[in-house]
């Protein structure tokens, strides 16, 4: 779980009438107006009981920079730190504890990931259906559904708030579930190349797959 760019918390959702148009509008104008972005994040994973309630078994928090296509930094910063980075084409996760870097091509990996969401294009159509969600405290969802079978997600939702992104819900095909809440958004800063381009330090292993 540590490498996985996840969040889901499903349940305790009321569907409304009318919410897909608005939230599906949201998500269109998010993946076609915003071409950068910069923030915080929280992930927390969550767990559903035999009794049926749900509780945090684990949660951890940092912050991230996009440029679509491709080009991300998703860097932990509690508990631990670790980093996820891709300059478009590669794809490297750095554990700093272990001072270890796997590398691997990036190729049509966001296809039908939730990073595709958030980093990818905006061809969302082709890899995903789209399903009228839920409204919860004033946050409107949007389920997307991955088409292709070769995933390990099951079931993505996307909220929105006032046209602003508040938060992911994913659950897995093992049943695992987890949320990422977002705050302290930037639309559309400046960010550079370089920003995309991971330096190895030294002595680190690094492991290409």
């Amino acid at each position: 779980m540590r490498y996985k760019l996840v969040a889901a918390l499903l349940g305790g959702m009321l569907l409304a009438a009318g919410v897909q148009a608005a939230a599906l509008d949201q998500l269109k104008t998010f993946v076609t107006t915003v071409k950068s972005a910069k923030g915080e994040f929280v992930q927390r994973q969550v767990k559903t009981g035999q009794d049926g309630a749900t509780r945090v078994t684990g949660t951890s928090s940092g912050t991230f920079i996009f440029a679509r296509p491709g080009k991300f930094s998703w860097h932990y910063t509690k508990p631990y730190e670790q980093l996820l980075q891709a300059d478009g084409q590669t794809l490297v996760v750095y554990d700093k504890d272990l001072n270890q870097v796997t590398e691997r091509k990036l190729d049509n990996a966001l296809g039908s990931s939730p990073a595709a969401i958030l980093f990818g294009s905006n061809d969302l159509e082709k890899n995903f259906t789209l399903k009228e969600g839920a409204v919860k405290d004033g946050i409107e969802w949007l389920e997307l559904t991955p088409k292709s079978k070769d995933t390990q997600f099951e079931r993505i939702a996307i909220g929105f708030k006032g046209g602003g992104l508040e938060g992911m819900e994913l659950r897995d095909t093992f049943g695992n579930v987890t949320l990422l809440t977002f705050s302290a958004i930037q639309k559309n800063p400046s960010l550079s190349a370089n920003q995309f381009r991971f330096q190895v330090p030294k002595g680190a292993d690094v492991l290409k797959q």
